[in-house]
């Protein structure tokens, strides 16, 4: 079950909620019991870790570059600067 973040927007109390997504969300604030407890947006408290999809296709930054070659690329049959033109 995810842990949700509440802020009351009269008071300012906040509190952590362990819900289930299906449960409707809290409105009564437990501390002044006004209607404006909500849900506030934080970010996910997960990491990726071991040596899976993650890793090898996604962690490490950008892929280093093919070493360049002294022979041109082969003719495509196509038109433009081919040695076989």
């Amino acid at each position: 079950m995810p842990i949700y973040a509440y802020r009351c927007g009269s008071c300012g109390f906040e509190k952590d909620v362990l819900q289930k997504m299906s449960d409707a969300p809290l409105t009564a604030c437990p501390e002044c019991n006004a209607e404006t407890f909500s849900k506030q947006l934080t970010a996910p408290g997960f990491q990726l870790k071991g040596n899976g999809w993650y890793a090898t296709d996604f962690k490490g930054g950008p892929k280093a570059a093919a070493p360049k070659s002294d022979n041109p690329p082969p003719c495509q049959g196509g038109t433009g600067s081919c040695a076989c033109n």
